[in-house]
Formats: structure tokens, sequence, C-alpha cells
């Protein structure tokens, strides 16, 4: 019998002010070659104005660089995932 896990994670910051954002690494993406299948994934980032890349790490490791183009008063990172165990 297997159990299905969901995971729900959210990191925000708040500024007084507008500021320009440098660019952001997200490494919050399970490993491709993990043993858990990863039955769905969806990772949100706002300010919706960036660009992304997706890349791996050395040892294969997915990762996320965000690059953000005008100025804002916030950085919201929302990761959902449901895993089977």
């Amino acid at each position: 019998m297997t159990i299905r896990v969901a995971l729900h994670h959210k990191t925000t910051y708040q500024y007084d002010r507008s500021i320009t954002l440098g660019a952001h690494t997200v490494r919050l993406q399970p490993a491709h070659h993990a043993r858990t299948p990863i039955l769905a994934y969806s990772q949100q980032v706002t300010p919706a104005d960036h660009f992304v890349n997706t890349q791996q790490d050395p040892f294969g490791n997915p990762l996320s660089r965000y690059v953000f183009q005008e100025l804002t008063d916030h950085l919201s990172v929302t990761v959902d995932f449901v895993a089977d165990m």
C-alpha cells in the first residue's frame, strides 16, 4: 500500500519600497534520480515579469535560476508537489 504526500511550501519577502532583485537560484525541486516518484509538481514565482533558466548542478539535482527585470516590493516562491511514498 502506498502513501501519497502533498507538500505546499511558500516563501515570501515584502519590502518597504521598490527594489531591484538580483538573480535567485531556487532548489526546491526533487531530484530526478530519487527513488520517490513525484506525481505532480508546480513552482510559481512572483513578480511574474522574470526569465527562468532550468539547470542541473554537478550532482544532477535540478535548480531554477530566476532573473527579474523590473523594480518590485515583494518576492514570492510557491512550490506544490505530490509524492508517492
